[in-house]
């Protein structure tokens, strides 16, 4: 009769009535009368009521309360586990019950979203990234292809198309490498190797690796006035090196003819200096600020694919900079210029 585990409201309902009239029942056909045989059945009815309803409303409650558990946790609890929620802990009512399984749900959108964003994300990266290694493959292919069907017979288009074919190869290298950079830095495998030195002089080395493209367009590289008093900071220099020379080149990249790249170091307090990159180029619109240390993104893919680059730059200086415990930031206007601004902890005296 009471074999199942899932009841019904209406079989609640029916089996504590059943044992209502059948405690009655009994009572009535006992011997007896009178006063003392109505308390006996309004006190037997009350008491069978009264553990029947506790036992079923019990069971049917802590059950499906088990199930939610079960589902939201995932989890199947053990006997003992089982016993203590249930014999132990203190029980929660509807309401607690019900308020703990909308905080589930909330909790379960936020992740929805958050997979949701990411799998954008994920099938952004893996078209850029598709699109950026097709480019110099297919240009490979059809300077060969075009040498083999005759070309290279022609000394003069010979030599240009494998220049050309040169120049895509080592555009596939350099962005394995970055790839392979980004990689290292996310995993943690690639070790930081501090060391103490002066920051002011990694800018004037950086300006001077880059002076032969800075001087095409006649950008003159200094810092500010007020910054040149040496600063000793504490980091894996050549990952800093690294850094600077991607936020410098891109100033190159996109600063005006005749402009100037500046860079300024302050001490934010006792613990951190503050490194900025200023150039007075084209800028960049607000509504890419906050995308522009994703891999592959690009402001304007045409101009910048020209511009050249794997487009993984500022995200391999992100990925150095947050390896140091640091932040790294941007802020621009259109038509004025960009400064790139990151930190660095000081050298301990």
């Amino acid at each position: 009769m009471f074999e199942s585990k899932n009841y019904s409201p209406t079989r609640i309902a029916f089996y504590i009535s059943l044992s209502a009239a059948a405690t009655a029942l009994l009572i009535a056909v006992l011997p007896g009368g009178g006063l003392i045989k109505i308390s006996s059945i309004v006190l037997g009815v009350f008491t069978v009521s009264f553990l029947v309803a506790r036992y079923f409303i019990n069971e049917f409650i802590y059950r499906r309360v088990k199930l939610i558990y079960k589902f939201i946790n995932q989890t199947k609890a053990s006997k003992r586990e089982e016993f203590f929620q249930k014999n132990i802990l203190p029980q929660q009512n509807l309401d607690e019950v019900g308020e703990e399984v909308l905080k589930w749900a909330d909790h379960r959108k936020d992740e929805m979203e958050v997979l949701e964003r990411n799998e954008a994300f994920r099938k952004e990266f893996l078209q850029n990234l598709s699109h950026e290694f097709k480019t110099p493959a297919f240009a490979i292919q059809g300077y060969l292809e075009t040498l083999i069907d005759g070309a290279a017979d022609n000394h003069e288009v010979n030599k240009k198309f494998l220049s050309n074919a040169y120049k895509n190869t080592e555009r596939l290298i350099h962005l394995i490498s970055d790839l392979d950079e980004i990689t290292r830095l996310e995993s943690g495998k690639q070790e930081l190797h501090y060391q103490h030195f002066v920051i002011q002089d990694l800018i004037n080395e950086v300006f001077e690796t880059l002076s032969i493209k800075t001087s095409v367009k006649k950008i003159n590289c200094l810092i500010k006035k007020g910054c040149e008093q040496p600063i000793l900071v504490h980091a894996d220099k050549e990952k800093i090196r690294q850094v600077l020379i991607n936020l410098v080149d891109n100033a190159a990249k996109y600063g005006s003819e005749e402009g100037k790249i500046e860079a300024s170091i302050y001490k934010t307090d006792d613990k951190t200096v503050l490194i900025e990159i200023t150039d007075n180029g084209i800028g960049i619109a607000e509504e890419h600020l906050p995308r522009i240390f994703e891999r592959f993104y690009r402001t304007d893919y045409g101009r910048s694919r020209n511009i050249g680059g794997t487009g993984l730059g500022l995200a391999i200086c992100k990925h150095i900079i947050e390896a140091h415990g640091q932040f790294i930031q941007a802020r621009s206007t259109p038509g004025v210029g960009t400064t790139f601004g990151f930190t660095l902890p000081l050298a301990k005296k």
